[in-house]
C-alpha cells in the first residue's frame, strides 16, 4: 500500500502531468496535492471539483446508476486534460485523485491507466 504523497509523486512523474491532488469529497479537503508552476492552483480546483463528483454521483443517482459504475469524469480544455476519478472502494469512499495533463506532451491512456492503480493501492 501506498502513502498519499508517494502516489501524488509517482502521477507527477507521468509525461505532461502538470499536477495531481487526492481530495476528500465529503469535506471539501485537499488531502495531498502536487503541482509545478505551468499547472492550476489545485487547493482552487479541489474545492469546485468536489462539486463537479457530487453532480455526478447525484444524477447517476437519479438514473438508478451504482455509483461504482464512473471510471473517471474528463474535463477536455483546448490544452490540458483534467481527470477526476471518485474512488469506490469501502475504505475510499469520499476521495478522488484529480489530475491535470497536458495535451501535447501527455498520454490520456497512461494517465487514466495510473488513477485506475491509484485506486486499488492507496492507502489513506
Amino acid at each position: 500500500m501506498a502513502g498519499i504523497d508517494e502516489t501524488l509523486r509517482d502521477l507527477v512523474g507521468l509525461e505532461g502531468v502538470l499536477g495531481a491532488s487526492i481530495v476528500d469529497y465529503f469535506s471539501r479537503l485537499t488531502l495531498g496535492a502536487i503541482g509545478g508552476p505551468a499547472g492550476p492552483d489545485l487547493e482552487v480546483a479541489a474545492r469546485g471539483d468536489t462539486d463537479v463528483v457530487r453532480a455526478k454521483l447525484f444524477t447517476l443517482e437519479l438514473l438508478g446508476y451504482r455509483p461504482e459504475r464512473i471510471e473517471d469524469i474528463l474535463i477536455t480544455l483546448d490544452s490540458e486534460y483534467h481527470l477526476i476519478r471518485p474512488f469506490t472502494r469501502r475504505m475510499c469512499q469520499g476521495i478522488f485523485v484529480y489530475l491535470v495533463l497536458d495535451r501535447a506532451s501527455g498520454d490520456l491512456e497512461a494517465a487514466r491507466e495510473s488513477m485506475r492503480k491509484v485506486e486499488s493501492e492507496l492507502d489513506v
